[in-house]
Order: C-alpha cells, then structure tokens, then sequence
C-alpha cells in the first residue's frame, strides 16, 4: 500500500479528468482526492497498490479530451483510516 502526491499538468482542466478520476478512483478501491488548481494543473492524492495507481493513471489518460503532459509524483505516508475517494473544490498550492 503506497500513497501518492502528484501535480499534473497539460489539458487537465474542464475535460472531465475529475470525474474520470473519480470514476477510476472507485472501481479499483483507491482512496484520495483529486482538484483543480488555480494555475491550471489538477492535484490529487491517491492511496492504494502501485498496480491500481498505475492502471488509474492509463484510465484517465484513456479520456477523449485529457492530454497529461507532465506528472509531479511524490510519496506521502499512507493515511490508515481513509475510505473514500473525492472531488475536492478548487484550490490554491
């Protein structure tokens, strides 16, 4: 079980990523959050086995409109008591 900071950047606004992350996010049993960021990146939290997070990163890329051009990834300490996975709103970094 790992978790994971990423910042990511590219056409990631306003072409359904969140709900596609979302979407992604429940049907492999991941946890965390996703957002829009004031500078036009969307940041997410992500919590689950590398193999999930990876297949969750193709998912959304896989979106008609979602170009992912550059991908901030680091690892953050796994929150034991997270159950859910949620559209956070817009927020500043």
């Amino acid at each position: 079980m790992v978790r994971q900071h990423m910042l990511i950047s590219g056409d990631v606004q306003g072409v359904g990523f969140r709900y596609r992350a979302n979407y992604a996010a429940r049907a492999l049993g991941l946890t965390g959050y996703v957002r829009n960021l004031y500078d036009g990146r969307v940041e997410l939290e992500v919590q689950g086995d590398r193999d999930s997070i990876s297949r969750f990163l193709g998912e959304i890329d896989a979106g008609s409109f979602i170009h992912i051009d550059d991908i901030e990834k680091k690892e953050l300490p796994v929150q034991e008591d997270e159950r859910s996975f949620k559209v956070l709103h817009t927020g500043g970094y």
